[in-house]
């Protein structure tokens, strides 16, 4: 849920600024601003969350802490490369390709109830998913519009 109030937050942020520097509204850039915000939002639980988020990680996967933390800096790139004209499109259709990808560790934190804060076994369940998955979708059509889509 954070996550989603980052990304309209500072989207409504970004418009008014926006807004006020140029008098003309870009939603594509306040668009990539809020995916970039959202995402260094996201990264910073991956360095502070890093035992609970391993948890998460597929079974069959080895290293999971290091696939956490790594995943943390990639969403920093990810976040630096919307921003960078000459990467913004190339960031865009693999931030797409991250989003899909990252599900499954999503629903098996729902699945088995892992916390991922703390990896403990006392998370939202299976309920999480009705939320989740609908933003996974959400963030996928948000990339999609304010990136892809030119």
């Amino acid at each position: 849920m954070k996550p989603l109030f980052v990304l309209i937050g500072t989207f409504i942020l970004s418009i008014v600024i926006i807004k006020l520097a140029t008098h003309r509204i870009d939603y594509q850039l306040s668009g990539r601003i809020a995916m970039s915000s959202m995402l260094l939002f996201t990264a910073i639980g991956h360095f502070t969350f890093t035992k609970g988020m391993a948890a998460m990680v597929p079974d069959f996967l080895p290293l999971k802490s290091e696939i956490v933390l790594i995943t943390g800096v990639i969403e920093i790139l990810f976040a630096v490369g919307l921003l960078v004209p000459s990467y913004k499109l190339l960031t865009g259709w693999v931030l797409i390709a991250f989003f899909i990808l990252i599900l499954p560790a999503n629903i098996k934190a729902s699945i088995e109830h892992i916390n991922y804060q703390t990896g403990e076994l006392n998370g939202n369940g299976l309920s999480y998913l009705w939320f989740r998955i609908p933003l996974q979708v959400i963030f996928i059509i948000w990339v999609y519009v304010s990136v892809v889509r030119q």
